[in-house]
């Protein structure tokens, strides 16, 4: 089966990143990573979703996160230098990153925003990010997604 290559690919590609392309069976009415991780027969631990999000001093940033958690909004905050954030309204989405909900890439948006990514990435030989659309995962280093990404490592919830 061929794989079109993402924008997200193609950044790895050029940056010399070694990465996997993995397609999974999407489900229109499930786009959560929890779906996700269980349609790779994978740890939901390493499989990440990509959130955005819009703090009160700096504006909007990026937050990775392993999928069956929820970002806490206050970590995000401080992690990013807010006093407080939100995530943005899904109609921002496309619009900003140039991505869709189920398939946030943390690579290649129309712009670079901060990137925070959870620290248990670290635990991991690879873990999982969207490529960039519905149905394609990259697996990937965690430390290449985070040179790749120009991401810092912290705390985004509580364990």
């Amino acid at each position: 089966m061929k794989i079109n290559k993402t924008n997200a690919a193609r950044l790895l590609d050029k940056a010399k990143i070694i990465y996997e392309l993995i397609p999974y069976e999407v489900d229109e009415n499930d786009l959560s990573a929890v779906h996700v991780a269980a349609s790779l027969g994978e740890n939901i631990e390493q499989v990440f979703k990509t959130l955005v999000l819009h703090g009160d001093k700096n504006g909007y940033f990026v937050c990775v996160i392993p999928g069956e958690h929820e970002v806490d909004l206050k970590l995000a905050a401080k992690a990013s230098g807010n006093k407080k954030c939100d995530l943005i309204p899904m109609k921002e989405l496309l619009p900003l990153t140039g991505y869709i909900r189920g398939g946030c890439s943390p690579i290649g948006m129309k712009k670079h925003f901060p990137t925070y990514i959870h620290e248990t990435c670290r635990k991991f030989p690879y873990i999982y990010v969207s490529a960039g659309t519905r149905g394609l995962q990259i697996k990937i280093a965690p430390d290449d997604l985070i040179r790749e990404s120009g991401a810092e490592t912290c705390r985004l919830f509580e364990d």
